[in-house]
C-alpha cells in the first residue's frame, strides 16, 4: 500500500499537491512518470484533495527536479526540497 506525504497548498491562486518522490523517479520513462502522476492524482482526488499533482525529486547537483504545468515553472524553480519538506501537511495512502 503506497503512502506518500504531500504538501497540499494554494499558491498563485492555484491548488497544488506537491509530492516528493525518490530520485529514481527522474530516470523513469516519460510514460512511467505520467502513469505514476495519474495514479497519485486519482488517489488525491479520492482523498478529497483539490489541485494538480506536481512530483518533485532530487535532480542532483543540489537542484530540485519537477514536472509541473508550464505556467508554474518559475514558482517551482524557486523552491528547494527543504522548502517542500517543511510544508508537508497531508498523507495519501491507497
Amino acid at each position: 500500500m503506497p503512502r506518500l506525504k504531500v504538501a497540499h497548498l494554494r499558491e498563485q491562486g492555484q491548488d497544488m499537491i506537491i509530492v516528493p518522490l525518490d530520485r529514481t523517479f527522474g530516470s523513469q520513462s516519460r510514460h512511467d512518470q505520467n502513469a505514476a502522476i495519474t495514479e497519485i492524482q486519482v488517489n488525491a482526488q479520492v482523498a478529497g484533495l483539490a489541485g494538480t499533482v506536481v512530483p518533485v525529486w532530487d535532480g542532483g547537483g543540489g537542484r530540485m527536479a519537477f514536472i509541473s504545468p508550464p505556467q508554474w515553472s518559475s514558482f517551482f524553480r524557486g523552491l528547494s526540497l527543504r522548502a517542500v519538506a517543511t510544508n508537508l501537511n497531508r498523507e495519501l495512502s491507497w
